[in-house]
């Protein structure tokens, strides 16, 4: 989730709509100045007893933060407390039971991107040998309840913690229990956010099944090869979902603005302070009328801090987030920014992304989502056959937007062979929740303490 930086400026206050459209048209940029931006994130456990750290424990997140400050990371603090790291390879967070999140740098290919992801991993491993720290690539706890994990002393997570019962039976479970991978990408204008964002919904289920890798809770099988997507089926229907609106006409910058003013609140920022205002609305906030700040008016600050409470399955801000994968191993995280460039950073590619979901119904999305954490490649496909049956061509469509990127590394390869832990899923037939089930149920013999000798 977003870690808040002081921006140390003016914040002006919200005197028009034209202030609420502004970070929507502040992020148009010519393809150019494209960037990508990777976002993942890791479940931390103590080697010696497979516990989730707390904050405060000796080698716990609070000294692993901190000794990153070997690497030239430096903390960013909320009223005293080190709630994350900033450098030049972006932003080091905890989520709220510790999970550690890198939100990568903004970088010009994906050359430079699984770079920058191994650096990470390097500097945490290295940590890890000496606190006694390991560190899973999975999407959601695979042993733990709520009561065993540690919660961190971050603000809105206090709120979001209170609120979450009150709107969605497994909102505690998307905050403590579940890891992803994302990944943040541009646009040029208007029209070109429309269409990335149509594709990105519409071919998010696929990305979910090609990474679905939450097979277990609480030490055993849940009956979904996503559990983590399936969590957000019941965390808060006024913030989540497939967007409807976005394949509407008429769909753009004015429309998004609409869906995040009916989009509840969460908290108002003030002096450091994270103020409740769950439930609150910023309609009644742009009227001055907000029950937890009455008579106050919004800031552009706070717009920024509400866009980034909603969670749906594409995202819009000044960028476009795609948020369907699970948590992986270093090779699938490379894997997610290269499926959504290949097919979203290529005009031909993007045409033919389209070509192939624009006649999809919304109904026929929809149930194609909620089959996917159940089925992943075997979920029911608009108008027949299988998910799986289309995986190799919308592979196929991003590798050749990657190829024609031509963006080369130093031994002149280009970009495509990032596709390949995805093209190996598709050639076997399985995802990667299916192979951890296999291991589960032949060589661990139904012992899931094995799932911490899987590699991250």
């Amino acid at each position: 989730m977003s870690t808040r930086t002081a921006s140390g400026g003016e914040d002006p206050l919200i005197e028009s709509r034209d202030q609420l459209v502004a970070p929507m048209v502040a992020g148009e940029k010519p393809p150019a100045d494209w960037r990508i931006g990777t976002e993942h994130e890791k479940l931390v456990f103590k080697q010696d007893d497979k516990h989730a750290p707390s904050y405060d424990e000796a080698c716990g997140i609070h000294d692993m933060l901190m000794a990153l400050t070997e690497f030239g990371w430096e903390p960013i603090e909320e009223n005293g407390t080190v709630i994350a790291m900033q450098g030049a390879d972006g932003t080091v967070s905890l989520e709220p039971a510790g999970q550690l999140e890198l939100s990568g740098a903004p970088l010009e290919n994906l050359h430079e991107t699984c770079c920058e992801t191994g650096r990470h991993l390097q500097q945490v491993k290295a940590i890890g040998e000496r606190c006694g720290l390991g560190f899973l690539g999975l999407g959601m706890w695979p042993d733990k309840t709520r009561e065993e994990l540690p919660v961190m002393p971050k603000g809105r997570y206090a709120i979001m913690l209170r609120h979450m019962p009150r709107v969605g039976s497994l909102g505690l479970d998307m905050m403590l229990r579940t890891c992803t991978i994302q990944v943040n990408l541009d646009y040029s204008s208007e029209a070109d956010m429309v269409k990335k964002f149509r594709v990105g919904l519409a071919l998010q289920p696929l990305a979910t099944a090609l990474f679905a890798n939450s097979p277990f809770t609480e030490g055993k099988p849940n009956g979904y090869l996503s559990y983590r997507s399936h969590i957000w089926s019941d965390t808060d229907p006024a913030r989540t979902g497939m967007l409807p609106f976005v394949f509407e006409d008429g769909f753009g910058y004015e429309r998004y603005v609409d869906y995040m003013l009916d989009v509840p609140m969460y908290f108002v920022v003030r002096d450091g302070k994270y103020i409740d205002a769950a439930g609150q609305s910023f309609r009644d906030f742009l009227k001055g009328e907000l029950p937890a700040l009455p008579g106050e008016l919004p800031t552009e600050g706070d717009w920024q801090d509400h866009l980034s409470t909603a969670f749906p399955e594409v995202r819009l801000k000044s960028f476009l987030e795609m948020r369907g994968a699970d948590g992986g191993p270093w090779n699938r995280i490379c894997a997610l920014p290269a499926f959504w460039v290949g097919l979203l950073y290529d005009g031909g590619a993007l045409d033919a992304a389209w070509d192939l979901v624009k006649d999809w119904s919304m109904e026929e999305r929809e149930a194609l989502r909620n089959a996917v954490p159940e089925l992943a490649l075997d979920a029911p496909l608009p108008g027949g056959g299988k998910l799986a049956d289309i995986a190799g061509q919308v592979l196929d469509i991003a590798g050749a937007g990657l190829a024609a990127r031509n963006r080369l590394n130093s031994s002149g390869d280009n970009e495509t062979g990032f596709l390949t832990p995805l093209r190996e899923i598709v050639a076997s037939g399985k995802v990667p929740a299916q192979v951890l089930l296999d291991k589960y149920h032949g060589e661990w013999g139904g012992d899931i303490g094995r799932v911490y000798e899987e590699s991250f």
